[in-house]
């Protein structure tokens, strides 16, 4: 047995060794990039969160204040040509207000009802207009506002497209540094992307006066994955 396995062992070496020879003699070498595009683009529409919150004794009271004005606050927005499709009740609440007495005993004070709602506003030159509007007819929450796109695939597309040119570039690059040529495209993959919106931002409004809003622009990034072959 052992002569056998003397025998044996030598075989299976060369074999190991001959099987990656010819593996490596027809292996395709390749390079793999990760690109960027960056595009900014001009924003054309906003949405708003804000809401209606009452503290009454009972919460039928506050309940049916807020119900009120949260109405008047809807209807003031569709006279302004608001769509329906563009507003979204985004929470509906109602809770107890308590109070602690010197024994730190709770105590009900009264109850907090509240309605919050996300509008969407397409016409940016209303925006100003329609915060203060929503203000004089009984919205006291505000939680912010956002810039975005109604359209956002162009700028995307642009995007990816740079992030595509990008990946190219740098195996270019990196074959030039390494002495080496590049070959065919093997792969392209998305990698991650994501719009980069204005930041929903907290607002203080004076009643009488539009709110002056600046759009500035909007950064929408995305990122792909490219697979070259080397000569």
């Amino acid at each position: 047995m052992k002569l056998l396995h003397k025998m044996v062992a030598p075989a299976m070496v060369a074999a190991m060794m001959a099987v990656p020879a010819a593996g490596w003699a027809d292996m395709v070498r390749h390079i793999t990039v990760t690109g960027e595009g960056v595009v900014a683009a001009t924003p054309d529409m906003a949405t708003i969160s804000l809401g209606v919150q009452h503290v009454a004794d009972t919460p039928e009271i506050a309940m049916m204040q807020t119900a009120q004005e949260s109405q008047a606050v809807v209807s003031r927005l569709k006279m302004m040509g608001i769509a329906e499709a563009d507003m979204q009740t985004s929470n509906l609440s109602l809770h107890q207000v308590e109070n602690y007495d010197r024994n730190n005993q709770p105590r009900i004070e009264g109850y907090r009802a509240s309605n919050s709602l996300r509008v969407q506003v397409r016409d940016l030159d209303q925006l100003g207009p329609v915060l203060t509007a929503v203000l004089q007819d009984g919205a006291n929450n505000f939680g912010g506002l956002s810039f975005g796109l109604s359209e956002p695939r162009p700028a995307q597309d642009q995007a990816r497209q740079a992030a595509v040119k990008d990946a190219l570039a740098k195996a270019a690059l990196y074959a030039e540094a390494a002495g080496v040529e590049l070959g065919n495209v093997v792969s392209i993959s998305e990698a991650g992307g994501h719009d980069m919106p204005m930041p929903m931002m907290r607002m203080e409004m004076a009643v009488g006066s539009d709110m002056a809003v600046e759009a500035g622009e909007l950064s929408l990034n995305q990122q792909v994955t490219v697979v070259l072959e080397l000569k």
